[in-house]
């Protein structure tokens, strides 16, 4: 099979080859660091031998469980915020028919999700669909107290024991969350939930292969066997002995760094599949996240091209030059489709008559990148060969280790987020959370 590809060539008119090749030690340094769990953040690193450490019983029953649940339901809820639920998402839409929900029968349960966001039209509106649905749960949560999935598992677990019974809900109902301790693990205890473990060593951001991702997309029949050894063959090609000018992700890191360097402070992911969507939103918390701290990091930011070209175009094309690109590139479509002639030809497209859509498409992202340079915006091009698991499996742990370098070279921690929950202070002290009372008079002073 296959490998995805970097090339960074077209970053060379803004730094040169020679900058990016002095970060060689430094980078390998970082990946041995990875490796040896000898630099910061060293008790989160659990993800860096993880696809290799899958074993075919843990998938086994992974699998057992999705075919217990999947006979008997229409629809998986699948409960997360950030990391919990980011990753699954991720695949789901990148290899789902886009217009799924539309067709009469599915040879899976949908994948829907909850409990990321505060909406309350949302969870009305779920609900409502729900009340004529046979759903089960994915709810995940180290703690089982942050508040958006806690709230979201509350409102639909009370839904569904009224809908079928406490007795039968259990059988619906999988929990994924901490091996001993939180209230999550507490309450799967006393109900009986199927349960898996998130592993203490492996942050949210960094949980697509763990439960956390396996175990929603086993039950919504996406291939986590292929998934799994898309990584593994990844992690294989960039290991601890990789020599820089071989490691894929090692280069990418060092290319972005030196890019930041000199004044690119926005990376734009861009693609040309909107299938790629959220994988993009996924590799924003991965990036913005692990980098972004001590005021410094690349900020993550993407678009989906072509679409985005009359809208994001004009300011990528023009405006203020702090950014760079990174485009997945994906060289062959899943289906195929030529344009037809037309004998009046008013939209003057017959030129393109007997193309395949896919043609018109790369030549679009060819010359899109070709004018972003020109516009002084470097360029690095990832290409997949082709949107499967498999690719997704190597993509996701390629960007994964270019992370864990990446922050290395940048010089923090890339595995704690210090900043995540400022905001819930505040938001515990507005709603008067018994043990905030004094912040609650602090911050409403303030207002």
């Amino acid at each position: 099979m296959e490998n995805l590809k970097l090339d960074i060539r077209k970053v060379f008119d803004f730094v040169s080859e020679e900058k990016i090749r002095n970060l060689k030690n430094a980078a390998e340094d970082a990946n041995k660091a990875l490796h040896e769990k000898t630099g910061k953040g060293n008790d989160f690193l659990g993800w860096v031998h993880l696809p290799t450490s899958i074993t075919r019983e843990h998938l086994e029953d992974i699998g057992k469980t999705a075919r217990k649940i999947q006979s008997q339901v229409d629809l998986i809820v699948v409960i997360g915020i950030g990391g919990s639920y980011l990753g699954a998402k991720a695949v789901v839409e990148a290899l789902s028919d886009t217009f799924i929900q539309l067709k009469e029968k599915q040879d899976s349960p949908l994948i829907l999700f909850a409990g990321q966001n505060l909406g309350e039209d949302y969870m009305s509106e779920l609900i409502k669909l729900l009340d004529h649905k046979r759903y089960a749960i994915v709810v995940i949560s180290k703690s089982g107290t942050t508040t958006e999935p806690a709230i979201a598992f509350r409102i639909l677990k009370n839904h569904l024991e009224k809908k079928v019974g406490e007795s039968a809900a259990k059988d619906l109902i999988v929990a994924v969350t901490d091996k001993d301790k939180g209230a999550l693990r507490m309450l799967a205890e006393q109900k009986g939930y199927k349960t898996y473990v998130i592993p203490d060593d492996v942050g949210g951001r960094y949980s697509i292969l763990t439960p956390v991702g396996l175990v929603p997309l086993a039950l919504g029949g996406f291939d986590i066997e292929s998934l799994v050894q898309g990584a593994k063959d990844m992690e294989t090609a960039c290991g601890k002995d990789t020599q820089f000018e071989n490691n894929l992700p090692a280069i990418y890191a060092a290319t972005r760094n030196v890019l930041y360097q000199s004044g690119k402070k926005i990376e734009i992911l861009a693609n040309f599949d909107n299938k790629l969507h959220y994988l993009a939103e996924w590799w924003k918390q991965l990036f913005g996240e692990s980098e972004g701290k001590q005021t410094l990091g690349i900020y993550p930011s993407s678009v989906d091209l072509t679409a985005d070209l009359h809208s994001m175009g004009q300011y990528i094309q023009e405006g203020e030059r702090l950014l760079f690109e990174t485009v997945i590139s994906v060289k062959k479509p899943q289906h195929e489709l030529t344009i037809p002639g037309d004998p009046d030809n008013l939209d003057k497209l017959n030129y393109l008559a007997g193309k395949r859509i896919d043609y018109v498409n790369k030549m679009a992202e060819v010359g899109t990148m070709l004018a972003h340079v020109d516009g002084g915006v470097p360029n690095i091009k990832i290409e997949l060969p082709e949107i499967n698991a498999y690719y997704l499996g190597q993509l996701m742990y390629f960007f994964e280790k270019a992370c864990g370098i990446s922050g290395y070279l940048l010089g923090i921690n890339p595995f704690d987020q210090p900043g995540v929950e400022a905001y819930t202070k505040n938001m515990f002290a507005l709603l008067e959370k018994p043990g905030f009372e004094e912040a609650s008079k602090q911050i409403k002073e303030r207002l």
